[in-house]
């Protein structure tokens, strides 16, 4: 079965690694190839178009970085609806709008392809370790066929229904972890603020009701003064949007969602998307 990824960065090149662990072949692009050069030395074939990359491919993979993106790479013309043979499997990995995931499924179908919206959590670890949580929205028979392509990325791969419903998952999923990562932030500020010692709170209170995936991420890389992104502020910008947006199109007021994006512009607006989620310790600071 032959592959064909778009979009190699932080999370794609882990994951294109273990695709090749698993023997698949693939073929990458993305618009910067100096990026890539390890990957390719390693066995990725490079593609220097779309067009080319998908040509002939059994399944389509991208993850890039924002709702354009996504929908530049599948409708533009030389994307991905215009060169894919028919029968090929299309997954979105990106974290992408429910409504983009549902026109892109519909648009598939049309054109005989089948298409799976397909988000992942666990950040550059999950996807260096293959132990990805993957949420798939799209047809049940098609997702069936797709599972050994997921347990090459992923440990943890969750079928959520129709299409659309793999980035609704991804919305809650985004959050929760709004409200966690602000939460140990508050923590660890509170702790400096009474004169605790830090790391002796946080080793204290990961291991009761307080534990979370945050506290062991996000906070011991704040301790040792650590912004490098395993997901990049922007990005999770780009995400709290969407939610926010799906909620109020339904009525929803979700306070802390929309407190946390609120800081996390601010971080931007001051020149730190490029930092990793858990810099949002700078704007308690």
């Amino acid at each position: 079965m032959k592959i064909g990824f778009i979009g190699v960065g932080i999370m794609g090149k882990s994951m294109v690694r273990n695709l090749m662990k698993a023997g698949y072949s693939v073929d990458i692009y993305t618009r910067t190839k100096h990026k890539v050069l390890d990957v390719i030395q390693e066995g990725a074939i490079w593609s220097d178009s779309i067009r080319a990359c998908v040509k002939d491919k059994d399944v389509i993979i991208t993850i890039v970085g924002y709702p354009h993106d996504v929908e530049e790479v599948y409708f533009a013309p030389g994307g991905i609806l215009e060169n894919a043979k028919a029968g090929a499997f299309l997954i979105d990995m990106t974290t992408n709008s429910p409504e983009l995931a549902i026109r892109i499924y519909e648009e598939a179908e049309k054109n005989g392809l089948h298409a799976l919206d397909a988000p992942v959590t666990g950040g550059d670890i999950g996807a260096r370790d293959g132990s990805l949580t993957i949420m798939v929205g799209g047809d049940e028979d098609i997702y069936k066929q797709c599972v050994p392509i997921f347990e090459a990325m992923g440990s943890h791969i969750v079928y959520g229904g129709k299409a659309g419903n793999g980035q609704q998952t991804k919305m809650a999923n985004q959050i929760a972890i709004a409200g966690t990562i602000s939460a140990v932030c508050e923590a660890l500020v509170y702790a400096e603020t009474v004169g605790l010692d830090t790391e002796t709170m946080v080793n204290t209170i990961k291991n009761g009701s307080a534990a979370s995936t945050q506290l062991d991420s996000a906070a011991p890389k704040i301790l040792q003064g650590d912004y490098s992104p395993g997901f990049f502020i922007k990005h999770f910008i780009k995400d709290m949007k969407i939610a926010a947006k799906e909620a109020n199109s339904r009525g929803l007021k979700l306070g802390v969602l929309e407190e946390v994006l609120r800081m996390y512009s601010q971080l931007e607006d001051k020149g730190s998307g490029d930092l990793g989620t858990q810099a949002l310790i700078k704007y308690y600071r």
